[in-house]
C-alpha cells in the first residue's frame, strides 16, 4: 500500500478541499447513482504487516479503502482497490501492506460510481488486529457450523447472537473451523418447537432451497451477513476461515455422484467448483483461488496450521484400509503440515483440523466420514496420515502441538496420550471442539481409541438438533500469556459464559 499524495487526490476527486478522505458529490447529484455497499465489511488472514479487507457493492463500481491507526482515519492512507463486476457477484478484496505490528488498525470502505468518477456512496468502517512481531499476550476465539439444520435467522430468539458474545470478548481474531454456511440446508419460514413456539426464519430466495448454481451458493453468505451481530462482529473481528463439508453437500468428497433427490446436478465436482468460487468471493481468505490451507502466525507464541481436510479426501468408506497414500489431507498437503511442524518455533502449534480427530463421525451405516475408523486398534485408513504427522513430529521433539475442531456441534476438551494408545511414539496433546454457532446442537461422539484419547469434558444437549433457541450454542476462546507463555483454553456458551476451563503450561523452548 502506498500513500498518496493530496495533490492527486484532489485531482481523482476524492479529498476534499478541508482534507477529508471521499470528496462529496455535488448537491445537484441524484442519489440514486451512488454505488452502495450492501453487505458491510470483513477482514482476514491478518498478520504482522498485512491483512485483506472485503466489501460488496451493488453495482459495477471501484472499491477504495483508507486505512488509519487513529479511529477518526486522520493522516490515514488511502488504497485504491479493483472494480467489482458481475464476474465477482460485485464482491472485491483489497490487501493492506506494510502494516504496523501489534496493533488496531481501522479502516473505512466506499465504492465509486464508474459512471461518475468522483461521486462515492456512503462509507463502512470497520477495523483489526495486526499480529505482534514480539512476544506479548495473544486472545483469539473459534467456532463452526452457521445456519445449519433448518435454524436460520429469528430475531425474536437474538439471531447470531454468539458472534456478539464473541465481539465482546474483544478477541485478535476468529478462527472459523468450517461450515461456514449450509449450502445443503434450506430454510422454512416457520418451524415448531418441541414446546409449541413457533421459530420464524427470515428466508431468502437462496436459502429456500439447496444451493447447486453461482447464484444460489453466493445468496448463502450473503444471507449470513443480513445479521445484525454477524455483521457488526465481521466489521470488528478479522477472520481466518477454513471450509468443510456444508459449503457445498453434507459429507461430500472429490468424484461423488450424489443420491440426493433435491438436486438436479449430482456431479459433487460441479457443484464444488461452484461452492469454492463463492466461497473465494464471499470470505476474506487471501487466494482468489486455489487450496485453502495454510499457515498463518501471530508473534513468537503462535502459529496457525489452517487444514483443508475436505479437497483432496478420499472417498468415505469403511476407513480400515492400509494404503498410507489414501487419506484426508493429501501428499502434498501432509508433506507441508509435516515439514512446517518441524521447522515452527513458535510456542505453540495451533492445528486447526475440521474434522475431529479421535471423535468417530459416521457417514452412514458402514462409512466413516471423519479421520477415526471406529475401533481402538492400530491405525488403519485416514489415521495412518495423522500418525505420520505425529510421529514425525515426536522423532523431531516438536513440542506444542494443540489440535482445535468444530463440526461435531457440542463442545468437548480430549486429551491424548500414547499411554492409553495402541501406538506410543507420539507426545501427548489436546484436542478441543467448540461449535456450532448456530444450528442444530447434537452429540456426544463415540471415541476412537487408536490414539488414546480421554475425555476430560462435554457439554452436550440431550436431545438431537436442539435448536439455537434452547441453547447449546458454543465458540472457544484461547488466551496465551505474554510473560508465560502458558496457554489457556475456555470453552463457552452461547452468552460468553465460561462453562470449563484448562491452563497448559507452556513447553520448553528448543
Amino acid at each position: 500500500m502506498t500513500s498518496i499524495s493530496r495533490r492527486n487526490l484532489l485531482r481523482a476527486g476524492v479529498v476534499g478541499l478541508a482534507g477529508s478522505a471521499f470528496l462529496e458529490a455535488p448537491a445537484f447529484s441524484s442519489a440514486g447513482v451512488r454505488p452502495l455497499l450492501t453487505h458491510g465489511v470483513q477482514s482476514g488472514d491478518a498478520t504482522a504487516g498485512s491483512a485483506v479487507v472485503w466489501s460488496r457493492a451493488d453495482r459495477p463500481a471501484r472499491l477504495w479503502v483508507q486505512v488509519s491507526r487513529r479511529p477518526d482515519l486522520r493522516g490515514g492512507r488511502l488504497l485504491r482497490g479493483p472494480v467489482v463486476t458481475p464476474d465477482t457477484d460485485f464482491t472485491g478484496k483489497v490487501r493492506l501492506r506494510n502494516l504496523p505490528a501489534d496493533s488496531k488498525i481501522y479502516y473505512r470502505v466506499r465504492a465509486e460510481s464508474l459512471d461518475r468518477p468522483g461521486l462515492y456512496g456512503s462509507s463502512v468502517d470497520g477495523s483489526l488486529s495486526t499480529a505482534p512481531l514480539l512476544t506479548k499476550d495473544v486472545r483469539f476465539v473459534w467456532t463452526g457450523d452457521v445456519v445449519g439444520q433448518g435454524w436460520g435467522i429469528d430475531p425474536a430468539y437474538g439471531g447470531l447472537s454468539l458472534f456478539e458474545s464473541m465481539r465482546r470478548r474483544r478477541p485478535d481474531f476468529l478462527l472459523h473451523s468450517g461450515d461456514t454456511v449450509y449450502a445443503d440446508g434450506p430454510l422454512a419460514e416457520a418451524v415448531t418447537l418441541p414446546d409449541g413456539r413457533i421459530y420464524r426464519n427470515l428466508v431468502t430466495e437462496e436459502k429456500a432451497k439447496v444451493a447447486e448454481t453461482l447464484k444460489e451458493y453466493r445468496g448463502q453468505y450473503a444471507y449470513n451477513l443480513l445479521d445484525d451481530a454477524y455483521k457488526r462482529f465481521t466489521a470488528e473481528v478479522a477472520q481466518i476461515n477454513q471450509w468443510d463439508d456444508h459449503e457445498v453437500h453434507n459429507n461430500w468428497f472429490p468424484g461423488q455422484i450424489l443420491d440426493d433427490v433435491r438436486y438436479t446436478e449430482k456431479s459433487v465436482d460441479v457443484l464444488a467448483a461452484r461452492a469454492h468460487q463463492a466461497y473465494h468471493e464471499w470470505t476474506p481468505i487471501p487466494s482468489a483461488s486455489g487450496p485453502v490451507y495454510r499457515k498463518i502466525s501471530h508473534g513468537p507464541l503462535l502459529d496457525i496450521f489452517i487444514l483443508d481436510m475436505r479437497t483432496f479426501k478420499d472417498p468415505n468408506d469403511g476407513n480400515t484400509y492400509a494404503d498410507p497414500k489414501r487419506g484426508m489431507l493429501g501428499q502434498e498437503q501432509r508433506d507441508w503440515l509435516i515439514r512446517g511442524l518441524r521447522e515452527s518455533t513458535a510456542t505453540w502449534k495451533i492445528i486447526a483440523n475440521d474434522l475431529p480427530l479421535g471423535l468417530v463421525v459416521p457417514d452412514g451405516a458402514a462409512a466413516q466420514e471423519g479421520v477415526a475408523q471406529g475401533d481402538n486398534g492400530a491405525p488403519k485408513g485416514r489415521e495412518l496420515e495423522f500418525a505420520q504427522v505425529l510421529q514425525d513430529a515426536h522423532r523431531h521433539h516438536v513440542s506444542g502441538i494443540v489440535l482445535l475442531t468444530a463440526d461435531v456441534h457440542y463442545t468437548a476438551a480430549q486429551h491424548y496420550d500414547p499411554a492409553r494408545a495402541a501406538i506410543q511414539d507420539f507426545t501427548p496433546f489436546w484436542e478441543f471442539v467448540s461449535g456450532p454457532a448456530h444450528a442444530g446442537a447434537f452429540g456426544p461422539n463415540a471415541l476412537d481409541g487408536t490414539f488414546g484419547p480421554k475425555t476430560e469434558f462435554v457439554h452436550a444437549p440431550p436431545v438431537a438438533n436442539t435448536s439455537p433457541a434452547d441453547g447449546y450454542q458454543h465458540f472457544g476462546e484461547v488466551e496465551i500469556d505474554g510473560h508465560s507463555g502458558d496457554l489457556t483454553v475456555y470453552l463457552r456458551d452461547r452468552d460468553g459464559v465460561s462453562l470449563w476451563s484448562t491452563k497448559l503450561t507452556a513447553p520448553r523452548r528448543r
